[in-house]
């Protein structure tokens, strides 16, 4: 069941900002009309979690986006946000990011392009690794629908804990969840964006490299002011206080990590963090540079570098002294992701900069051409609790399709790719009734 999700606030606040554009959008009753979509939005996704299994869970989220009228705008702009979440629970990641999308047109408060002479591309790694050095704090962002934001974060777990640091925390982990050190992995009830794969990978990947794992959300009603506050104060109290030699990492939403300007209102979670440890975070930020679903939504220096860099890893820029470039002010750091490459429909860079591998699925073999049919793979040594490492649905169009057929995971096709690191799965094949009809172990070998 799910008991917590993103703050329909935060949604409905961008919403308002964007409709300042034009007059008629500032009324009461379009106000009126985000709320109501909002509530609507919650109930259908209530509605989804009192249902068995995630692929059910998907399919009440799916059929109500179908059945929403194309002239319900407010609706489908909302709900397209829930939506998303369930498409990358399931694997479905270009779809996720195509029904949600967050331009990043160019502001008044941009820095220069990088482009310019003084400024030269580095590896994302190999700065933030050096940046690090000797920090006491480091705060990565993500967009919560793309989970390409995770997978810089995932790469770099292994390089932070080397350098001393031990405390991972993120974001809308329950707390209640004390069995997960012991257990090692997180479950569909251990938080809400943890069902995500590269995000289960993330929290896996801590747990086996040593980090003490960290619930730092807020649970209590109130403002998105409060949510901040209330955030900075569980992980002073949690990790700082307990624990005045710590070094911690941090996973957030957006703007948490801001250090510097107005917030939803108020400050953000890293300003009031610093206002009760007093130490200066390194902020990476990952949600600007990144490739949209339409070209037209990047932002002009994304655009720029990717036409003349050329790049297949992330990257930043730094100065000839090694001081790195962002794009806005209150972070310290800002992270291009290289264009998407698709194969068999599923972007490579769920191989997470090299530590996953592709594996083949056939799904006609392996779902004996029953759809929809889900495939996930489970690290052999975890229960079948677990939140798989991959998943991939298969869910090819009747033949002939409907007249007004839904988006379809792979683009309709029955072969496709789990990507994962090297060791021993087992895979877990089921169907629309929820019952598992296939489980068997494969092995993926190191390179």
């Amino acid at each position: 069941m799910v008991r917590w999700h993103p703050l329909p606030v935060l949604l409905i606040g961008m919403l308002t900002l964007a409709s300042r554009a034009t007059a008629a959008q500032q009324d009461a009753a379009w106000r009126a009309a985000q709320v109501a979509a909002a509530e609507r939005s919650e109930q259908i996704m209530a509605t989804a979690a009192r249902r068995k299994d995630l692929l059910d869970q998907y399919r009440v989220m799916m059929d109500a986006a179908s059945a929403a009228p194309a002239e319900d705008r407010v609706f489908n702009i909302i709900f397209s946000q829930y939506l998303s979440w369930y498409q990358s629970f399931i694997g479905d990641y270009p779809n996720a990011q195509a029904s949600y999308s967050i331009g990043q047109p160019a502001q008044p408060d941009d820095a220069p392009s990088p482009l310019a002479a003084g400024w030269r591309m580095q590896d994302a790694r190999v700065a933030i690794a050096r940046l690090a050095r000797g920090r006491r704090v480091v705060l990565f962002n993500e967009a919560h629908n793309v989970p390409l934001t995770r997978t810089l974060t995932v790469a770099m777990l292994a390089t932070l804990r080397a350098e001393g640091f031990n405390y991972f925390a993120v974001e809308t982990l329950y707390g209640d969840d004390h069995a997960l050190a012991k257990r090692g992995y997180v479950t569909a009830d251990s938080g809400f964006y943890t069902r995500e794969p590269i995000y289960a990978e993330m929290v896996r990947s801590a747990l086996r490299l040593g980090f003490t794992v960290v619930a730092y959300e807020s649970d209590q009603p109130g403002t998105a002011d409060e949510r901040e506050r209330t955030q900075a104060r569980n992980l002073y109290d949690r990790v700082f206080r307990r624990d005045p030699r710590a070094r911690l990492v941090v996973n957030a939403g957006y703007a948490h990590i801001q250090e510097s300007g107005a917030y939803l209102g108020g400050r953000s979670m890293a300003q009031y963090l610093q206002q009760l440890d007093g130490i200066d975070a390194l902020t990476v930020e990952q949600t600007m540079l990144i490739p949209h679903p339409q070209a037209t939504q990047d932002h002009p220096w994304y655009t720029a570098a990717m036409a003349t860099r050329h790049p297949d890893q992330p990257f930043v820029f730094v100065d000839r002294d090694g001081k790195p470039w962002s794009l806005r002010p209150g972070y310290d750091v800002s992270v291009f992701f290289p264009p998407p490459r698709l194969r068999r429909e599923r972007p490579t860079w769920l191989g997470l900069w090299g530590l996953r591998r592709p594996y083949f699925v056939s799904g006609d073999t392996a779902c004996a051409q029953r759809w929809p049919c889900l495939v996930e793979a489970l690290p052999a040594n975890e229960g079948d609790d677990a939140v798989a490492a991959d998943r991939l649905l298969f869910d090819p169009p009747p033949n002939p399709p409907p007249l007004h057929d839904r988006v379809r995971p792979l683009r309709g096709a029955t072969a496709g790719e789990l990507y994962l690191r090297p060791g021993v799965y087992r895979l877990r094949i089921s169907g629309a009734d929820g019952r598992v009809s296939v489980r068997r172990n494969v092995r993926i070998p190191a390179r």
